[in-house]
């Protein structure tokens, strides 16, 4: 996943992209009339729609120099959750006001706008009213301590409870528990990794529902899982391969002689000593 995409639409805006792109490694895009003056920038390919759905899920923020409403039109159809939608930031072409309009605080569009807006010496436009009032956004918390959120539809009632004053209840932890309190956020730190090995060719949906039974079994979210690890032998696995992107998370190999100098209770097996 790429750091971030700039769309820009006039000269004036083009200079600044540039300089944002030094900053902050963004990647520029043009239309066709521009193309020519920089070979650091790139095409927008299509209509801006379409070039926005192409990289809406390929990016971590998108950037559009325009006015507010271009920005709207381009990204309306490919909005999905505000768990998996990109940060999408717009700025004026002078560099004056930066506006976060989508994904403020699991997406990092409030924290990144920020960033630019110190850049530039330019005013931050915030408009989420717990980043107004000067309380802690919980999805935010969550995203900056590297937690799962389990159950987003509650983060608005436990955003609410905060802005009028009362008491929340939010759990951190990656065991399967219990409601603890009539309204509970449940976040699940990214603190385990499954170790797992499989015959080759195994379909992917029957390697799915074997680590769900697993997980089900011991007790723990699949929320909590922070990578996915195996043997060498198996980096080109389908299945491993679909799982580490379903549930966006790394998939780390290791060679056998480094697995056979660790420490430890292992159950043995001739058969794998044999392939390996």
């Amino acid at each position: 996943m790429n750091s971030g995409i700039i769309a820009a639409f006039t000269n004036k805006a083009i200079k600044l992209a540039l300089k944002l792109s030094e900053r902050f490694n963004f990647r520029v895009f043009v239309p066709e009339r521009f193309i020519e003056l920089d070979s650091r920038l790139n095409l927008i390919d299509g209509s801006l729609s379409e070039w926005a759905g192409k990289y809406f899920s390929e990016s971590r923020a998108l950037i559009f120099i325009s006015a507010v409403g271009i920005a709207v039109r381009a990204i309306s159809q490919h909005i999905t959750s505000k768990l998996r939608d990109p940060a999408v930031i717009v700025i004026d072409e002078s560099g004056r006001f930066i506006i976060p309009i989508l994904s403020g605080h699991v997406g990092g569009a409030n924290n990144l706008t920020r960033e630019i807006a110190a850049f530039l010496n330019s005013i931050p436009v915030i408009t989420t009213a717990t980043d107004i009032n000067n309380i802690i956004a919980v999805d935010e918390w969550a995203v900056n301590n590297n937690c799962s959120i389990e159950n987003p539809d509650s983060i608005k009632k436990i955003s609410g409870a905060l802005l009028e004053g009362h008491s929340i209840g939010v759990m951190i932890s990656d065991l399967s528990q219990i409601t603890p309190f009539p309204v509970t956020l449940f976040l699940r730190p990214r603190n385990l990794i499954l170790g797992a090995g499989c015959n080759k060719g195994v379909d992917p949906s029957e390697f799915e529902s074997a680590v769900k039974i697993f997980l089900d079994d011991s007790g723990v979210s699949i929320l909590s899982l922070k990578a996915l690890a195996s043997i060498d032998l198996k980096a080109n696995e389908p299945a491993f391969i679909k799982f580490s992107e379903n549930h966006n998370i790394p998939f780390l190999t290791y060679k056998a002689h480094d697995l056979q100098k660790l420490s430890g209770s292992f159950t043995s097996s001739k058969k794998v000593l044999q392939v390996t």
